[in-house]
């Protein structure tokens, strides 16, 4: 794997656009992998299962702006009464995407910013083997860094060539909240270590009632040396190539009920304007986060 985190910093996030000698003519053009460790920069320090989730939603981008408003919706349910109202509201659309309503911070990042979500699926249909050993180049730098390491939240596991992020209690998951232009990058010289870097949400709960949605014990993981993800006990397949038609297998489909036309709501739902999605969308921009600046961070 390569490390050229400073080709990162000096490019921005390129445009996918369309490549007439691909087999496909509607697929984009395949990204450089400093390019790819952009575009996966914000998302790389996800502990294995969130991560995996992540990337198979990605493909779905067009419903993740939906999925987005309703997480938010019912962001004061959790746990076992939030999977109840999911099932209740018959919800539409991939177990991918409804995997992550009980992330709302996750799926407004993704759908506050849709060319990014747009570029990081195609990333994963049309080049995964290179994404992943991004991935892993970037774990590796956060790392030697001293910014990924064990905590109460999380549990580092150096594996020969291979990282894995695993959450520390099983069945909870926290999301890292950190900006990839520091934790990707070196210290100057003669700077003193002093921690931080990557702080993490409130705990989610996502055992038991999203069980349906591959949340299960043995669930989303990556087998990293293969290039692989896991969702549910099964290989995800997605390709650019078979997209239109992939389905995947959940052993607990008959739990679940996308697909389905909504019912009426059965329970409260938090009402937001477009005003305040904007001003959402407005401090993620003010904030920096999710972006690799063009010139060296400060320390």
């Amino acid at each position: 794997m390569r490390t050229a985190l400073s080709a990162i910093a000096a490019i921005t996030l390129a445009a996918w656009t369309p490549n007439a000698s691909a087999q496909d003519r509607g697929a984009p053009r395949a990204l450089s992998f400093a390019q790819l460790q952009n575009v996966v920069s914000r998302v790389a320090l996800y502990p294995d299962p969130l991560l995996a989730q992540v990337l198979a939603a990605s493909t779905y981008a067009e419903q993740i702006p939906e999925a987005a408003r309703w997480a938010d919706a019912h962001s004061y349910l959790n746990g076992d009464e939030l999977g109840r109202a999911a099932l209740g509201d018959h919800l539409p659309w991939n177990p991918s995407v409804q995997a992550l309503v009980p992330f709302p911070s996750v799926l407004d990042l993704m759908a506050a910013d849709p060319r990014w979500t747009s570029d990081l699926g195609n990333a994963i249909l049309m080049q995964r083997s290179e994404l992943m050993d991004g991935i892993q180049t970037l774990r590796r730098q956060a790392m030697d860094f001293g910014y990924l390491r064990n905590g109460q939240q999380v549990r580092v596991e150096p594996n020969g060539r291979f990282i894995a992020i695993q959450p520390e209690s099983p069945g909870f998951m926290y999301v890292p909240i950190y900006n990839p232009s520091i934790v990707f990058a070196s210290r100057r010289s003669g700077s003193v270590f002093g921690g931080g870097g990557i702080s993490y949400s409130t705990r989610v709960p996502i055992a038991g009632g999203f069980s349906a949605w591959g949340w299960a014990l043995g669930g989303p993981r990556f087998d990293w040396a293969a290039h692989a993800m896991i969702i549910d006990r099964d290989p995800w397949n997605r390709t650019w190539s078979n997209r239109q038609t992939y389905q995947h297998p959940y052993a607990n489909a008959s739990g679940r009920s996308d697909a389905a036309a909504h019912q009426e709501e059965l329970h409260r739902v938090l009402q937001r304007d477009d005003n305040y999605y904007r001003k959402q969308r407005e401090q993620q921009d003010k904030s920096g986060m999710g972006h690799i600046n063009q010139e060296a961070p400060k320390h």
